[in-house]
């Protein structure tokens, strides 16, 4: 055992996890199967519980450490669980079932989420080589160089602009298209981008905005285009701070086929009456889709409005890809990758955490809208 549990801690870390993972299953499962043969009430039931809350997770952290602290861990670990249980529904084994279904759910999200969030977090106040504390100045340095002001400001811009434009397109796509003739084939040319990877749309729009010098054969749609009606070849993706906005339309292209389906659906289920009512009052279309169909599909577009906020904020492919943030260009989650890549651990936790601090209230908010449907319902 003690062989198996050095070959163990000779692996990587990320070798690491999977075992520690199928160990974590193995012993939910154990404590299910004596959850399920035990006696559902008793001090037989309770004694059998008493050790399994113990033993668990004994065996489950003899492989992460020493036995003087695996002990203690599953010493607490086990009397809170057993004292809680006993205490919930009087011995029957409520909570501590509840536990095991849930345990696997919680680890997963544990090791995937919450241990990486808090690791950056600290990473974000110490420096570059992460052994040393010093405190908020990796923030300082986004917020008073020239460089991290553009890409927060170009972050700011991208959710202000992407989300409202998309929303709108998709919105009028919706109201046009829908019991049109064709509609089928017009939500599946509009929607078409939507499954095109973001490298592979920021490829395509790349040959759009290609340019070359004049006197040249132009690759890129637009400057050919520019040529034919006479004028002179334009830098379109080099001239700041313009060529955000070009890269912003990449984005809005992207998810306008997204709002456009959510939407459809939502319009689709606002009672026939109430337009008709509208209609009878004498109001015309204009004032019946802001009356009546707008309030309808309100809490679809707020699920609209939130998701291309996020992706808008998170948006590294494009930038990456198009660009590599040069010429103003960059994005929050684009630096974060400049900055890791560049050995900067603590300059871009910084950023991922100025990230984190920006979804935040567009998460609160959706969750909130949430909770109101379901009083509402």
């Amino acid at each position: 055992m003690s062989d198996f549990l050095r070959w163990i801690s000779t692996l990587p870390a990320l070798a690491q996890i999977p075992l520690v993972i199928l160990a974590f299953l193995a012993v939910m499962a154990l404590i299910l199967f004596f959850v399920e043969i035990a006696p559902r009430s008793g001090r037989r039931y309770t004694i059998i519980r008493l050790v399994v809350c113990v033993l668990a997770p004994l065996a489950l952290f003899l492989t992460l450490g020493s036995i003087p602290a695996a002990a203690a861990v599953a010493a607490v670990l086990g009397g809170v669980f057993f004292i809680l249980d006993y205490r919930a529904k009087q011995g029957a084994g409520y909570l501590f079932q509840l536990i095991g279904f849930l345990a696997p759910a919680v680890f997963l999200l544990a090791i995937g989420l919450i241990y990486p969030t808090i690791g950056t977090t600290i990473a974000a106040f110490q420096n570059s080589r992460g052994n040393r504390f010093i405190g908020l100045d990796n923030f300082v340095w986004i917020f008073t160089q020239q460089t991290g002001i553009r890409v927060v400001l170009n972050t700011i811009v991208w959710v202000l602009i992407v989300p409202a434009v998309s929303t709108a397109f998709g919105l009028a796509y919706a109201m046009f298209i829908d019991k049109s003739r064709g509609e089928k084939y017009f939500k599946i040319l509009v929607f078409m981008p939507m499954a095109i990877s973001f490298v592979g749309a920021s490829i395509i729009w790349r040959f759009v905005y290609a340019a070359r010098p004049a006197g040249q054969n132009q690759i890129g749609l637009l400057d050919q285009i520019v040529v034919w009606f006479g004028g002179q070849p334009v830098e379109w993706i080099q001239n700041s701070p313009w060529n955000t906005f070009f890269l912003i339309v990449v984005l809005v292209w992207i998810q306008t086929g997204f709002a456009m389906v959510v939407l459809s659906a939502a319009i689709k289920g606002v009672p026939a009456e109430q337009l008709e009512a509208a209609e009878l009052d004498g109001t015309n279309a204009w004032q019946r889709f802001v009356n009546v169909t707008v309030p309808g599909i309100r809490s679809s577009l707020v699920v609209v409005l939130t998701t291309i906020s996020i992706a808008s904020l998170k948006v590294f492919d494009i930038v990456r890809t198009m660009t590599a943030g040069a010429n103003d260009t960059s994005v929050i989650a684009n630096e974060m990758y400049t900055q890791w890549k560049g050995f900067e651990n603590g300059r871009s936790a910084a950023f991922a955490l100025v990230l984190f601090v920006l979804v935040l209230p567009i998460i609160i908010y959706n969750a909130r809208q949430i909770k109101k449907q379901r009083e509402i319902r």
